[in-house]
């Protein structure tokens, strides 16, 4: 795995779990806006609109470095829609980059004893 894929998966997996965060904190505020005087949704909504439009750029960004299959790629960006589902991603994308790192290290040994 290059740098800047890795880069790009990294970027995904910052943003992930922030955005999984900031819907369920917009959630709560629907629900708090609807049965009391407390009105945060403007404030939560513009910033997990900041934050779901960088998962998604992000997401374009690590799809076209990381070449993943059309269905992989659909997985990430269902679970950005899904409440908890940025957890799960971040997650995954943890895994997808050590494995990248172990099969890069993996081919370097083999280059250096060939």
């Amino acid at each position: 795995m290059d740098i800047k894929t890795a880069s790009a998966i990294r970027r995904l997996r910052l943003v992930s779990a922030p955005e999984a965060v900031s819907f369920l904190l917009l959630l709560v505020c629907s629900v708090l806006k609807r049965t009391t005087e407390f009105n945060a949704v403007p404030v939560m909504g513009a910033v997990h609109g900041v934050l779901f439009i960088l998962y998604v750029l992000f997401w374009v960004d690590a799809w076209n470095r990381t070449k993943w299959s059309v269905k992989t790629a659909a997985l990430y960006f269902v679970l950005s829609i899904l409440p908890t589902g940025g957890f799960f991603a971040e997650r995954k994308l943890k895994r997808e980059a050590e494995d990248g790192v172990i099969a890069a290290r993996a081919r370097k040994e083999a280059a250096a004893e060939a």
